[in-house]
């Protein structure tokens, strides 16, 4: 879209409507929304039982599972047999189909990367060759250990994602990033059992957070339900961790914001000799700022009460949820359109023989999101705002739920700050990128 000047919405204006949108947003729920309105996993409306029955019918989970299972084959063959050439579609297919194409798959169809997770397949099929059951491991997953091993491997992936522009176009980097990780969540799984996917595989963690935001999901009692998007969220239980894999997931987009901004272009000039090494200490000065900024305003309000300040976090980390997809979405957007278009056309030859399998594509000007700066703009501002507007309420209404009475409102107020400095951080960024 250009520099900050090309954008058709003055600063300013982005600025004082997003915080004023958060501080009357908290104004109205002061007042409006005073007792716990979100009933979590056990809310609900069925869905129509013929949708219900197509939807858990062993054909479509089979025809889900074999699609997915076919591309990624097909994008291995790629990685393996392929050129390593920027033109490869191994490099779209890992960082745009897969990394971003994972947040509309999840609020769309819910937990579907659970279902068709490969390397869940691949230890199922490993667990029958040697007549073990996949569910169970030599020991049960630690609780304590929550999700910081998914934290630990999303780390690992956004640094070979941004931190060294030759790694992230290497070839050989890519296949060997996901072979040690692979190798490490099967011998994981061989320990804790398929439990550890969950927990530990970062795109099936992420997705899974992501899919918290979806409409679709299943109460306690195994029934598929439609209900609002944040009694979804609500149903998201707190673990060890959780902190730590949204404290990446959001560090992580604000620090390759951060990349595209004019000054740090300037400045990593200077350390061309040094660029690995002060990005990853960067990189991972963002994750560790989101993680303390969010346990500071979270516990700002602990030992009140019942309450144990420790716990406090991951009580109220959910709220983060919104906010990374709204991040997601404002920075990764154009991004997703016109480069998903290149990928799939790519696709089409993935070893650059000359295939002409996607040769109707070709057609599609993947460029074509460009030519509406206005719509894309006022998306990306929108975006962020109702992100946050999304995690005010749903911050909110686990704090009257968990705080005393008297201290329900006044007990925000931490959170309220961190809310409007985090919308006009990532305003900031998205206006100097």
């Amino acid at each position: 879209m250009g520099g900050p000047g090309d954008l058709p919405i003055p600063a300013a204006y982005a600025f004082i409507g997003a915080a004023s949108a958060l501080l009357i947003s908290f104004a109205v729920l002061a007042f409006a929304w005073r007792t716990s309105r979100f009933d979590g996993a056990r809310s609900g409306r069925p869905l129509p039982r013929p949708l219900a029955r197509l939807v858990d019918s062993p054909v479509t989970r089979a025809v889900l599972v074999v699609l997915a299972l076919a591309f990624t084959a097909w994008v291995a063959a790629a990685a393996v047999f392929g050129p390593d050439i920027l033109v490869n579609p191994t490099f779209g297919s890992v960082y745009v189909l897969l990394w971003v194409g994972l947040v509309p798959a999840a609020l769309l169809f819910g937990r579907v990367y659970r279902l068709c997770n490969p390397l869940r397949w691949l230890h199922r099929g490993i667990s029958r060759l040697a007549g073990i059951d996949p569910h169970q491991g030599l020991f049960a997953y630690p609780r304590r250990l929550g999700y910081w091993p998914a934290a630990f491997f999303l780390f690992c992936f956004v640094w070979l994602e941004l931190v060294d522009p030759q790694v992230t176009t290497s070839l050989s980097a890519v296949r060997l990033w996901f072979a040690i990780v692979s190798v490490l969540l099967l011998l994981g799984a061989a320990v804790f059992g398929d439990t550890w996917f969950e927990y530990a595989d970062p795109f099936e963690a992420y997705s899974t957070l992501v899919a918290h935001l979806s409409p679709f999901a299943r109460r306690d009692d195994g029934v598929l339900v439609v209900r609002n998007p944040l009694e979804n969220l609500d149903s998201l239980e707190p673990r060890p961790g959780l902190v730590g894999a949204l404290g990446v997931l959001l560090g992580s987009t604000a620090f390759e914001s951060f990349q595209s901004s004019v000054r740090w272009l300037r400045f990593a000039q200077d350390i061309a000799d040094h660029q690995t090494l002060i990005n990853t200490f960067v990189l991972a000065g963002f994750c560790v700022a989101v993680m303390l900024t969010f346990a500071a305003a979270s516990v700002a309000t602990g030992g009140i009460g019942h309450l144990h300040r420790r716990r406090l976090p991951n009580q109220l980390a959910h709220c983060v949820v919104p906010i990374v997809v709204g991040y997601i979405v404002a920075h990764y957007l154009s991004y997703f359109v016109a480069m998903g278009t290149q990928t799939v056309q790519q696709l089409g030859d993935p070893l650059s023989r000359g295939w002409q399998t996607t040769a109707w594509l070709s057609g599609i000007d993947k460029y074509e999101i460009y030519n509406h700066p206005t719509a894309l703009a006022v998306t990306k501002v929108v975006a962020i705002v109702v992100g946050h507007v999304l995690g005010v309420i749903a911050a909110h209404d686990r704090a009257v739920r968990l705080l005393p009475k008297r201290h329900a409102l006044v007990g925000q107020l931490p959170m309220l700050l961190l809310m409007v400095g985090y919308t006009l951080t990532g305003l900031f960024l998205l206006f100097s990128s």
